[in-house]
């Protein structure tokens, strides 16, 4: 294996890991209540946005084309906001093993809009695909409310805005394909994230400023310092950096380790169990998505 091409995995692996821990370290950092979903959400675009202004500081200056300025509000719109703070608010009422596994769908979506936006083929493996990955997020949702709930918990409003997350990710990738390239990862999430967080805050500040911030214990701030330096800001970078080295077949394929990771930490934290129906919902997804992906995977891979 080439030093780039390894060195591509390393990221991309290192990126999986984050992304797979970031749903039961959210799920920690709010279960005592001081820290809402929607605050936690506003600290992630917040804290992402002062680093990505840092780091083009260290970058050579690009200029954004005025007429892309609207673009970027609407890639912001899809990509970050309805992304990002619907999954972060679902991991709040959901379990983190039920937000992990929908995670594993976004190609799926990615693969049905670009059929009807790019007009590209849907083979008779891909529609069993999409079939078998329904039928699981389906039976995902739906059991979710059988299992332990902790108080405050609905898992079936979590699961729905999780999957909520996944759509607006999707069409994030297909109508915004061109821009994504024209230019580089850090000038497009600064502004991007600049964006999300004009939007996002005038309707978060009252919560933001309610938290106590002087009463949150050391491992609620490391909790949080996780999800915005690590699940956000490192994590970008890491994704970016193999999409330079890696296909795009290769790179999207470390999207399916997360549930795995952020499943198994969860049930060893205390936070979820697996019953028969949970894992027949996993293998029916993973079922699913290999189906799809053995073809032309989706061109990108979901950025949370």
């Amino acid at each position: 294996m080439e030093s780039g091409t390894l060195k591509g995995h390393t990221a991309m692996a290192a990126a999986a890991v984050i992304w797979g821990l970031m749903s039961p370290v959210s799920k920690l950092v709010m279960q005592g209540g001081e820290v809402s979903s929607a605050s936690l959400a506003t600290f992630r675009l917040l804290g992402a946005a002062v680093l990505f202004w840092l780091a083009s500081c260290f970058v050579p200056r690009e200029k954004i084309d005025p007429r892309d300025r609207l673009k970027l509000f609407y890639a912001s719109l899809f990509g970050i906001i309805f992304n990002q703070m619907a999954f972060t608010v679902g991991v709040g009422f959901t379990s983190p093993a039920d937000a992990a596994i929908i995670t594993t769908i976004t190609p799926i979506l990615t693969m049905i809009l670009a059929a009807f936006v790019l007009r590209e083929m849907i083979t008779g493996r891909k529609a069993a695909g999409v079939c078998a990955s329904a039928v699981g997020a389906v039976l995902l949702i739906t059991g979710g409310s059988h299992t332990p709930a902790a108080p405050g918990d609905n898992n079936l409003l979590g699961d729905i805005l999780c999957l909520a997350s996944q759509c607006s990710v999707a069409v994030y990738f297909v109508f915004f394909k061109r821009l994504i390239g024209k230019y580089s990862p850090v000038t497009l999430m600064k502004w991007m994230f600049t964006y999300a967080v004009c939007a996002c805050l005038p309707f978060t500040f009252r919560e933001v400023s309610s938290v106590p911030y002087s009463s949150l214990s050391l491992q609620t701030w490391t909790g949080i310092a996780y999800v915005v330096v690590l699940a956000t800001f490192v994590s970008y970078i890491c994704l970016s950096f193999a999409q330079q080295r890696l296909k795009p077949t290769a790179v999207s394929m470390y999207n399916y380790c997360q549930p795995v990771i952020a499943s198994s930490v969860a049930v060893l934290w205390g936070m979820d169990q697996f019953g028969w129906l949970k894992t027949l919902s996993v293998l029916l997804v993973f079922t699913g998505v290999f189906l799809v992906t053995r073809g032309k995977a989706p061109a990108a891979m979901q950025e949370q």
